[in-house]
């Protein structure tokens, strides 16, 4: 049920879930299915969280449109057909209808569905099982776990140290998924997966759009992925600046002034800040379970916070500084509510066995991510320097994709693949495909990576003709099969 916090009550519960975001309903879900009855969300934003409101579903609302043109666009035939300019208002609202106009009713009644209780305010740790949660208008209460504590607080954004940018009014990602027109110029401040988004959103949609990049482009992941991306939001006349880094920042008369280490000043109308997400722990009463605040919560297997006696702390999604993407914070909450439930019944106990139903095996050795950039980059495990560091008897094949599928899929199509093989062992350890239309692609990647699928076996894996797909079989010839 959906209650108020009353002023000084005090209430026990089975469970307490701080954080109502996909992650935490997902915990909260598994563990009453699990048996435990009186199971308590605690939210002080939207219930759905980051990913229904301001991540995952409004930005890809915003690429899907022009992604679908920019397609039409490269087939004979298809091309003729297309006139006329993006319709920039019916985007933006389509986005906003994802988000449900920024009403979280409808979760709201999900949650009340699946049998669980909403409690809205912000949330403190004050000793063991205890959480204490202010409500808006100042009324407390105090929950007590009889089982657990689970914080799936999220992340938030992090600002880099360049001066007088902390005086600058400047968009984060909720104001760039949010954005209710299109700036003339956007500064895009960081080259990782939501600046090259949204440069690719915002180019599309009219702006004229700078990327400052610092290092690299795509720095986690495969560098040739970086660098397919980078060319290709310059074919669109998006300016990519590698290897100088922002100094100062400033805004006059309106106008954001960038100036970079090499002194060179760039202008616009505004600046996105996506540099990068820290775990949101700062404030979480962490102190008082001997934790440091600020930092990210290290889990065990199960997701059993180290560092605190006995197993009735957890945490899952992006406050444990692992694999900070929706699908892994889901992923990671099914094992924590499952884990939950089975203690409180007495099973699961001690520390559990990789890839086992308890375990979050896949959070540190097959986490799978797609950047919906054109062309789109797929990857999934480790990267060729990843598993160097890690000891593995690293091979790498890599080759462009040139297909029968990819050629009929767009004329010119630009891609690449590359697999990471443990030599030793003969599987596939990490993968990344960089082309139109290849996030499709990754799934069955993930299952070569999670099922440690030997080479000689993956062989019989016919891909369909003609299909893009077929770069499977490309590669392994090339692993030599």
């Amino acid at each position: 049920m959906s209650e108020s916090s009353g002023t000084g009550t005090e209430r026990e519960v089975d469970v307490v879930v701080v954080g109502g975001g996909s992650t935490g309903e997902n915990v909260a879900d598994r563990a009453h299915r699990g048996g435990l009855a009186d199971v308590v969300v605690v939210e002080n934003e939207l219930v759905g969280g980051e990913c229904s409101y301001w991540a995952c579903m409004p930005s890809k609302a915003l690429l899907r449109p022009t992604a679908a043109l920019a397609a039409a666009r490269r087939l004979p035939g298809a091309a003729a057909a297309v006139t006329g300019e993006v319709d920039v208002q019916a985007v933006l609202d389509r986005r906003t209808s994802f988000t449900s106009g920024y009403d979280d009713s409808s979760q709201v009644e999900w949650v009340e569905g699946a049998g669980l209780s909403l409690v809205r305010g912000t949330a403190r740790l004050d000793g063991e099982r205890r959480v204490v949660v202010t409500a808006e208008d100042g009324q407390v209460t105090t929950l007590v776990a009889r089982h657990a504590v689970v914080v799936a607080s999220g992340s938030e954004p992090t600002t880099p140290p360049v001066d007088g940018l902390g005086d600058v009014p400047h968009w984060g990602s909720r104001e760039a998924t949010s954005a209710t027109e299109v700036p003339r110029r956007l500064l895009v401040l960081g080259a990782g997966v939501v600046g090259l988004e949204m440069a690719t959103a915002f180019r599309r949609l009219g702006a004229e759009v700078t990327v400052v990049g610092g290092s690299a482009v795509l720095g986690a992941f495969e560098p040739r992925a970086g660098e397919l991306v980078a060319d290709a939001l310059r074919e669109e006349g998006v300016e990519v600046v590698v290897g100088d880094r922002a100094a100062s920042a400033a805004r006059d008369d309106g106008e954001v002034r960038l100036t970079l280490s090499s002194g060179r000043e760039l202008v616009a109308d505004e600046l996105l800040v996506a540099t990068g997400r820290r775990p949101r722990t700062t404030d979480l009463g962490l102190e008082t379970v001997g934790l440091e605040p600020g930092a990210a919560l290290d889990i065990d297997a199960s997701g059993r916070v180290r560092g605190v006696e006995g197993t009735w702390l957890y945490a899952a999604g992006d406050v444990t500084g692992l694999a900070p993407l929706t699908h892994m914070g889901k992923y990671a909450a099914r094992a924590v509510g499952d884990v939950v439930a089975a203690r409180a019944r007495g099973e699961a106990q001690g520390e559990q066995a990789p890839w086992s139903p308890y375990a979050t095996t896949a959070l540190r050795q097959a986490v799978p991510q797609v950047v919906f950039t054109d062309p789109e980059v797929a990857s999934v495990g480790l990267t060729e320097e990843q598993a160097r560091e890690a000891g593995v008897d690293v091979r790498v094949v890599a080759l462009d994709i040139a297909v029968a599928g990819s050629s009929l899929h767009a004329d010119g199509y630009t891609g690449w693949a590359c697999l990471v093989l443990d030599d030793a062992r003969g599987v596939v350890v990490g993968a990344t495909f960089v082309g139109q239309d290849v996030a499709e692609l990754l799934h069955s990647a993930t299952v070569a990576v999670v099922g440690e699928v030997p080479l000689d076996r993956l062989w019989h894996a016919v891909p369909s003709y003609p299909t893009i797909s077929e770069v499977w079989l490309r590669l392994l010839e090339a692993a030599g099969l």
